[in-house]
């Protein structure tokens, strides 16, 4: 029998131990396997948690985006991750999310498809169905709210342009941008993404309201209809 002990982070050699790396150096000098260790605090009997934490990171080809597409029953698969565990690393990863919403939702305007994308990855980027939200603007395209239209499958979603159009006047938006996700990472319009867009479009004129953008979210990457000329 093995005489291998799970070691706790305290009992590890100081310059092994990431809490103390950081005091010394900062976060910016941890891995992120470094920085999910003190998240988890130990590993199991055979990995210390850094160890763990590695495995865990290259199940999601060591991308931080795909890690936040686990959910808690996925990550207690791991030996040594329990439910507690597996439940701070989750809020861990939305408080990214989170953040970055935060930091686009101050500028508090959209300059172009890139603020659009940046606005929308932290909503879409690591859902495994399909979404779909609208933006709405003022005159001087300033944020003046968002609203999720509908949630699908993986396969697609169902759109009321009547809910579209609801959502917009009530909030007396000028302009909106639309937004949904390919949870399938697919960076091309489908037909059935052309044709919404541009029903859309048409009845949000006769409201006088512009459809600035449609923009496809897709493995941390986007697609803007405006950008490749199609709106």
């Amino acid at each position: 029998m093995s005489d291998y002990k799970k070691l706790n982070i305290k009992e590890w050699a100081v310059e092994d131990r990431p809490r103390e790396k950081m005091l010394r150096n900062g976060s910016r000098s941890l891995s992120d396997a470094e920085l999910m260790a003190i998240l988890i605090g130990s590993g199991n009997t055979e990995e210390t948690a850094v160890e763990l934490s590695r495995r865990i990171l290259s199940s999601a080809d060591n991308n931080l985006n795909e890690l936040g597409r686990k959910d808690v029953e996925s990550l207690i698969q791991f030996k040594g991750i329990g439910e507690a565990k597996a439940i701070t690393i989750v809020a861990a990863l939305e408080l990214g999310k989170r953040r970055k919403e935060a930091d686009v939702f101050a500028k508090k305007k959209i300059t172009g498809s890139k603020d659009a994308a940046d606005y929308f990855l932290p909503l879409l980027g690591d859902l495994n169905h399909e979404e779909f939200w609208i933006l709405m603007l003022d005159r001087g395209n300033k944020i003046k709210d968002n609203f999720r239209i509908s949630s699908g499958g993986i396969s697609g979603t169902v759109i009321d342009v009547r809910l579209i159009l609801k959502a917009a006047l009530e909030k007396q938006a000028s302009s909106i941008i639309l937004c949904h996700n390919h949870p399938s990472g697919t960076m091309q319009a489908s037909d059935a993404d052309l044709k919404i867009t541009r029903k859309i479009a048409d009845a949000a004129k006769i409201m006088d309201i512009t459809v600035l953008d449609h923009i496809i979210i897709g493995n941390n990457k986007y697609l803007s209809l405006a950008d490749e000329g199609i709106l």
